[in-house]
């Protein structure tokens, strides 16, 4: 395809009506049961989309509960010490602490700028602090029922697969609001993700599954189940995310610690000059700090690291 050449067009069958109610009563009838799929608290479903991020769901309900129940409001979060609030994500495991900094500085957002009240459109959602585009139309379909379609990467391989979708961002999101029927982004939604999640992942598992689209699925009746590539995960053993949660994890625990003392805690083979040394501990803690995570004093050629509270 030319850079003037449009793509093509997806295949949807004629009867679309067909095509939802299938889904929609698939879902019902029986998905997981994931927790904040028993509320429309956007605070609630907030946390869980941010937490989810990258990490497998099932691990993230544990860490949902515990979250919630030590910080029940935006008001009990906003006023919660942000080292507390990253501490708990580096203890849970979950990922980039930066996201924890975010849903704090929201939270203090929501009571600030909006009262405690939620925002309830995208668009609205987006001004929070972290909150992209992704994320601002979960919270808007599942809190409130009030957003667009949902694109994520079980999203896009549903939608190639069924519908000979072309492998292109601005298409999926057309079909995929296209498809989705007027005022049901909860349910459609949670639908989609699930059919992606559930019965059409990287392995299909149509028979099994039970998928509702098996009918008029493209790679059902060709046995083509290619689909777009899958963005995979850096290795976290050895990454520089894995020795950053560490940082903050020693720090929480020692309060604050000189260069020296905190890089033999953060990797055994530390070494002052050495590959593992001073240099690469201060980029570490230079990527921390402009993320005010953390601190750093400067005395001489002494370098005293805590957690910026």
């Amino acid at each position: 395809m030319t850079d003037t050449e449009s793509p093509p067009e997806p295949s949807f069958p004629d009867d679309l009506e067909a095509v939802r109610t299938a889904l929609i009563e698939w879902y019902e009838d029986d998905h997981r049961d994931f927790p904040w799929r028993r509320t429309d608290d956007p605070y609630a479903i907030l946390v869980s989309e941010v937490m989810s991020q990258q990490t497998q769901l099932g691990r993230v309900v544990e860490a949902w509960e515990a979250f919630l129940e030590r910080w029940p409001t935006t008001a009990e979060l906003a006023a919660a010490d942000r080292a507390d609030v990253v501490g708990f994500w580096t203890d849970h495991s979950l990922g980039y602490n930066n996201r924890a900094k975010y849903l704090h500085e929201a939270a203090a957002q929501i009571e600030a700028e909006y009262g405690g009240e939620f925002p309830e459109t995208p668009a609205e959602l987006q001004e929070l602090m972290g909150v992209g585009p992704y994320t601002a139309n979960a919270v808007a379909s599942f809190a409130f029922n009030n957003g667009d379609a949902v694109v994520d990467t079980n999203v896009k391989r549903v939608l190639y697969r069924a519908f000979d979708v072309p492998d292109d961002d601005s298409v999926f999101e057309d079909a995929a609001n296209d498809l989705m029927p007027a005022g049901r982004s909860r349910v459609w939604n949670n639908g989609i993700m699930e059919l992606g999640g559930v019965a059409c992942g990287q392995t299909p598992r149509c028979d099994e599954a039970g998928c509702p689209w098996r009918e008029w699925c493209s790679a059902y009746e060709t046995g083509d189940f290619t689909a777009p590539d899958v963005p995979t995960q850096p290795s976290f053993e050895g990454s520089r995310r894995q020795f950053r949660g560490r940082i903050i994890s020693t720090l929480k625990e020692y309060n604050e610690l000189e260069l020296d003392r905190l890089g033999p805690r953060i990797r055994v083979d530390y070494a002052p000059d050495g590959e593992y040394g001073r240099e690469w501990l201060e980029g570490l803690l230079a990527d921390l700090a402009d993320e005010e995570l953390v601190e750093l004093d400067r005395d001489g050629e002494s370098v005293v690291a805590r957690l910026r509270r």
